[in-house]
């Protein structure tokens, strides 16, 4: 999903419109989430019953969401006045010392983990994503299951702008700039393979905690933006060939 990242920008500038504002923490809240989910079910639709190729279902959709968010702000910051949701950034607000959006990911995370593990969405998750065929022989909703994880997709890029939201104090169409490279190096770094059939959520955790601390030495060491992206793109390709060169002795 080429989209993530323009997608957390489409639902946190969408959320942080005035006229959202007045409805409060819930309308912020609610809009994020379902933009984020209406953005995954026109992917989903396209991919699944369109029969659009992923790649371009979901770089349409990035390139859309984007001239969109650019749209809605017309370049500027939209400032979030909501003390409900300025508040959840603040120290007064920590369970234990430990911030909320840290809690939120804590949550989001198990979730994750026991659909993926513990339930038959899970597994014909991993079915389809091994080999669509054999899965659709065995009975799977080939489609179906596929636009449930774009929903799945968009809901948690609506869970992340609202969290980028509290983070910022604002809602801004730079958010979520190249999130989506940092997803798929997390994914990969985490063990998930481009081919499917085969990733774990705690291996993505991992793969997030590492490349964020990648990205966090790099910026320590004073490395040019453009000097980190392309370290960031050599360590995706080596992730790969890495995965294949494993793959090819098992």
């Amino acid at each position: 999903d080429l989209s993530v990242g323009a997608i957390v920008a489409l639902s946190s500038v969408w959320a942080t419109t005035v006229a959202t504002q007045e409805y409060g923490f819930a309308g912020i809240l609610l809009t994020a989430v379902l933009v984020g989910v209406g953005c995954g079910l026109v992917n989903g639709l396209l991919v699944a019953y369109g029969g659009v190729v992923p790649f371009i279902a979901t770089l349409a959709m990035l390139a859309s969401a984007r001239g969109l968010a650019l749209q809605i702000t017309d370049g500027r910051t939209q400032i979030v006045s909501v003390d409900g949701v300025l508040g959840l950034g603040e120290r007064d607000a920590y369970v234990l010392g430990v911030p909320p959006l840290v809690l939120v990911f804590a949550v989001v995370t198990v979730i994750g983990w026991l659909i993926l593990n513990r339930t038959t969405f899970g597994r014909r998750t991993v079915a389809v994503g091994g080999n669509a065929e054999a899965a659709r022989l065995a009975g799977i909703d080939v489609r179906r299951q596929r636009l449930y994880l774009y929903l799945l997709s968009g809901l948690c890029c609506g869970i992340a702008a609202f969290l980028l939201i509290i983070l910022s104090g604002s809602g801004q169409n730079t958010n979520g700039n190249l999130y989506e490279l940092d997803a798929i190096a997390a994914a990969i770094i985490g063990g998930t393979l481009l081919s499917g059939g085969r990733g774990t959520i705690t291996g993505s955790v991992l793969g997030v905690l590492i490349f964020t601390t990648i990205t966090n030495i790099f910026a320590l060491n004073n490395l040019q933006s453009d000097v980190q992206q392309i370290a960031k793109g050599a360590i995706i390709v080596a992730a790969v060939l890495v995965q294949r060169r494993t793959a090819s002795t098992t």
